[in-house]
């Protein structure tokens, strides 16, 4: 056997099986984690692309091993197609993921002990914002803002309160858990009365953002981080995007400071999505993403489950599963055994400790992108609230699998 050229099934028959179970479970199951997509198949072939053997460590034109002409034009492509997509001055595709676009951007403009105010990662924030246990939190002064108790929304004057009492010199936006649209103006006018920077980490709206379906915040912030792998169906990666008087030194800060030889594989699939993303067909989709989200979170609450903010703009909600005396962690368990994917999460002001917060965070893009509608929401929200009002009948949950394999055979992954 041909350890180069033999195929996975006989080089590593155990991964090769494991891979099967994966394409299985993501096939007949329903995927409801709001920050995982399905890619297409034109990404996958980039991602799986020969490119993977190659080193081409500094940026187009000047790298430091030869070989680089064809690695030059697919990161240029990179380049010029994020930056149109976005409307940005400047692109840096080589991130490996959007915590290390985040790091690049903290790297270029803070040294540590600096003051950075940042979304509390308990109403919907990331860990990167400051989070204690990250290396966000261990190596800068964090003041976390976060949601109004009554409307669960930002609280902007909070925001702008405490932007005048820490004077920070960066403020960042953006959230992995937080279904309204933010409005990047008004932070930007507070950031500009305190003399701090702006960075907004638009992971989870990316795909919004690049189709007109919630605000941009390019012609706001001086730095906007993003991972491509969510509402953008690309491969698992980050990049960022900045003004131009910050580029020489946010290049820098990629490479070599942070990282070493970027993935320029992935970096491939990346301008195959960034491409992808400027068609109307993406447009249309993410349109599609936005009102399933809607009409989901719609039934689930008629369903008797409160939803968090009362509704979504966007692509995910967050449900209050703990209300009727169950936590996040019963609720995704359940819902697993049923062949529904939720991942548990905490809600604003929950009470609860993190393994088993008061809420599941619930996301429409991997659906959506299977082809399914307002119809099937409306059934899979009924599922939804059917398991959830019985957590540990074991027979209900079998009889919707089966229903739920049904389903996914009408809509096929790939």
């Amino acid at each position: 056997m041909n350890p180069i050229t033999a195929p996975l099934s006989e080089v590593d028959p155990e991964i090769h099986a494991a891979i099967k179970n994966e394409v299985r479970r993501q096939s007949f199951g329903l995927e409801l984690i709001a920050s995982e997509n399905f890619t297409s198949q034109a990404v996958l072939e980039a991602t799986g692309s020969v490119f993977t053997n190659k080193y081409a460590e500094g940026y187009p034109g000047k790298r430091y091993y030869g070989g680089c002409e064809f690695v030059d034009v697919v990161e240029s492509l990179a380049i010029e197609r994020a930056k149109k997509l976005f409307g940005a001055e400047h692109a840096n595709v080589q991130p490996h993921s959007g915590s290390q676009a985040n790091m690049s951007v903290y790297l270029t403009v803070l040294k540590p002990g600096d003051t950075v105010m940042g979304m509390n990662l308990s109403h919907g924030g990331h860990l990167t914002h400051g989070h204690p246990l990250n290396f966000s939190g261990k190596y800068y002064k964090f003041v976390p803002y976060g949601v109004r108790k009554d409307s669960e929304t930002i609280d902007y004057d909070e925001l702008e309160r405490l932007a005048q009492e820490s004077k920070p010199r960066l403020i960042i936006v953006g959230a992995s858990a937080y279904p309204r649209a933010i409005d990047f103006e008004r932070i930007s006018k507070t950031a500009k009365a305190v003399g701090a920077l702006m960075m907004v980490d638009i992971a989870h709206i990316a795909g919004l953002v690049a189709t007109g379906e919630h605000a941009s915040p390019v012609p706001y912030a001086e730095f906007v981080t993003s991972t491509t792998h969510k509402t953008l169906r690309g491969p698992r990666s980050g990049m960022v995007l900045c003004r131009e008087r910050f580029a020489k030194d946010l290049n820098r800060s990629v490479f070599p400071e942070m990282q070493g030889g970027p993935l320029v594989h992935v970096i491939a699939a990346k301008a195959v999505c960034f491409k992808a993303a400027a068609t109307v067909e993406f447009r249309d989709y993410i349109r599609q993403v936005v009102r399933n989200a809607k009409a989901l979170a719609a039934r689930i609450a008629s369903g008797g489950f409160r939803i968090v903010s009362g509704g979504t703009d966007t692509h995910l909600m967050l449900v209050d599963v703990f209300s009727k005396g169950i936590n996040g962690k019963q609720a995704e368990e359940a819902l697993d055994k049923a062949g529904i994917t939720v991942n548990k999460n905490a809600i604003p002001f929950d009470q609860n400790p993190p393994m088993t917060p008061s809420g599941i965070r619930v996301g429409t893009p991997a659906l959506t992108t299977r082809g399914m509608k307002e119809p099937e929401m409306d059934k899979i929200g009924g599922w939804i609230t059917e398991v959830l009002a019985k957590v540990d009948d074991d027979n209900l949950q079998k009889r919707v699998k089966k229903e739920v394999e049904a389903l996914c055979e009408r809509f096929p992954l790939y």
